[in-house]
């Protein structure tokens, strides 16, 4: 278990880590996500060795990881660059790790051949990294990063550089590799679907602090901060004050939602778009504006007293163009409070 107790880290007057504790368990896919600035990547630079927080414990099974050099730590780093030797073939640059550490050439040998497998590039073992796509390339980061064995891998935006299909292939592909080498992955990314995809556990940084950690359906259903439920997905946020059965907001009533246990306080309910339904009777408003894509409708409806559209994804076809009135619904369960 990788244990991350009370870290602060601070850069002049800018803290950028601040008190964060985390335990991730072995063998799991953990990911940090968190807009530009949120601390996600000074956590990753602590764990690798290449910062030294200013208060607070890591340890990896027992071991303090803060008290060895980055060379001895049972981890590996792989980055979003790749940072493959050019004039290498791939069956080098996954070797060179192993070579540094003055293994047998029989046992390098074996290793590499058994991650190329691995990651289904055995055929091209011989080719240089200019002759390989961006999804290829980023296998072979991958092979290096695993073929040394540590106890812990961590993923720096480690799909940024793909377009949008490979991306998605790579997803799979790491998800796949992660569970059948059975090594412990903590990814930092600021792309919420990447989180969302590859992680069995996920963890939301705000201004060096974690704000919720949780599995990712949980996350994006049940958000507990109102930081949580505006970064992560699409979300429609209302403000008011709690009443039996939802929230009262200024000029639109009672809205239907669950979760908050006080009544007559300041909350958020938070509804998500594919929540939000077309209906008979509901919010009135205007639809501003309709778009079509993924196989799904979006709409955004003006309501009175409110700046900014309520959002509405339904599958299929949308029935209804701009300028249409119509009224807006959704189930308490589906809208949560957040106090």
């Amino acid at each position: 278990m990788l244990k991350i107790d009370g870290v602060t880290r601070r850069f002049g007057d800018v803290t950028a880590l601040d008190n964060v504790s985390l335990e991730i368990g072995q063998g799991e896919f953990f990911a940090l996500l968190g807009p530009s600035g949120c601390g996600k990547t000074t956590l990753l630079r602590i764990l690798a060795g290449f910062e030294t927080p200013d208060a607070g414990t890591v340890t990896l099974d027992g071991d303090d990881l803060l008290s060895m050099q980055p060379n001895r730590r049972p981890i590996n780093l792989m980055f979003q660059s790749y940072a493959l030797f050019p004039h290498m073939s791939v069956a080098k640059n996954i070797a060179y790790g192993l070579q540094q550490e003055k293994l047998g050439r029989a046992e390098v040998k074996q290793r590499v051949e058994e991650v190329l497998e691995t990651v289904g590039l055995a055929e091209m073992a011989g080719r240089k990294p200019s002759q390989l796509s961006g999804g290829q390339r980023q296998r072979v980061a991958l092979a290096r990063a695993i073929v040394k064995r540590p106890r812990l891998l961590l993923l720096d935006e480690p799909l940024s550089a793909l377009d949008k299909k490979v991306r998605a292939g790579m997803q799979l592909e790491l998800k796949r590799l992660q569970h059948e080498v059975g090594i412990t992955f903590v990814v930092v990314t600021h792309d919420q679907e990447e989180a969302m995809s590859l992680a069995d556990r996920i963890a939301v940084f705000e201004k060096g602090q974690v704000r919720q950690v949780d599995e990712p359906v949980t996350l994006y259903e049940r958000p507990r901060t109102p930081f949580v439920a505006d970064f992560v997905g699409a979300n429609n946020l209302f403000e008011g004050t709690v009443v039996p059965g939802g929230l009262d907001v200024p000029e639109l009533g009672v809205l239907p939602g669950e979760g908050a246990e006080v009544a007559g306080v300041d909350a958020l309910l938070a509804v998500r778009p594919e929540n939000v339904r077309l209906t008979d009777r509901g919010l009135l408003g205007t639809v501003l504006d309709v778009s079509f894509y993924g196989g799904i409708s979006h709409i955004a409806v003006t309501v009175p007293g409110r700046d900014k559209p309520v959002l509405v994804a339904q599958q299929g076809a949308a029935k209804v163009e701009a300028g249409a009135q119509v009224r807006l619904g959704w189930d308490s369960a589906d809208a949560v409070l957040i106090q």
